[in-house]
């Protein structure tokens, strides 16, 4: 038999990513809130979910740990994307990667005048190619978590955070002043196991994607359907 091991994390990309699990017939039988398994089983023999931190999962995928998981767009980006195919948007957990300053920072007037700005993030990869590409010079911080707190005690000019709803933003006198990509969580494969197992990987693949459909988060479906073709042709 053919097995399969699914990398997720804990949180909304696994809450999210349950319904669409149960429409290609996977249901875990631990809830991973509250159990301290790491690898869970689920009602089918040849799957197994294994729980890692969100920021791990495309190096467990890319190096044959898991043959394939869920992963934010904004992890794809920092990771680079080595060794995987990304062949569904599943169009969960979405937001924004956004640049963000203090309530009474010209963001445009230091862009205009050639300002090197510090800016905090935990996103370095993606913020550096950002302003690369505007051609601004900047002095990124890495931080791991309170992004917005950096403007606010001089640490850092700007943040390059993920952005929901702007509420935290908001609360904290921040606002959002440049939108670098939209974010949402992505199904990577490994490589290897998608032509290794692709009997049993591929009707996976098609039942996720009609159950993104269904749920209406892309009615379409287009990208997905074009993805998964190209997929079959060459596998």
């Amino acid at each position: 038999m053919t097995s399969i091991t699914i990398a997720l994390s804990k949180g909304r990309i696994f809450d999210d990513t349950a319904p669409l699990l149960k429409a290609a017939g996977i249901v875990a039988l631990d809830d991973p809130e509250t159990s301290r398994k790491l690898i869970l089983t689920t009602n089918r023999d040849d799957v197994r979910l294994i729980i890692v931190r969100a920021s791990d999962v495309p190096t467990y995928v890319q190096y044959g740990a898991a043959d394939m998981g869920i992963a934010g767009k904004d992890v794809l980006l920092e990771h680079g994307g080595a060794g995987l195919y990304q062949p569904l948007d599943l169009n969960i957990a979405r937001c924004r990667m956004m640049v963000a300053v203090r309530d009474d920072f010209d963001y445009e007037s230091a862009v205009r005048r050639g300002a090197r700005l510090r800016v905090a993030t935990k996103y370095l990869q993606t913020a550096r190619e950002h302003f690369a590409e505007k051609g601004m010079h900047v002095d990124l911080i890495k931080l791991y978590g309170s992004m917005e707190l950096a403007p606010l005690v001089g640490l850092a000019d700007a943040i390059v955070d993920l952005v929901s709803s702007g509420n935290t933003l908001r609360a904290n006198s921040l606002k959002a002043v440049e939108e670098i990509t939209p974010i949402s969580a992505r199904l990577v494969i490994n490589q290897a196991a998608l032509k290794l197992k692709r009997k049993t990987i591929h009707p996976m693949l098609e039942a996720f994607s009609t159950a993104i459909a269904k749920q209406g988060n892309d009615p379409k479906n287009i990208s997905n359907q074009e993805n998964l073709k190209s997929l079959h042709d060459s596998n």
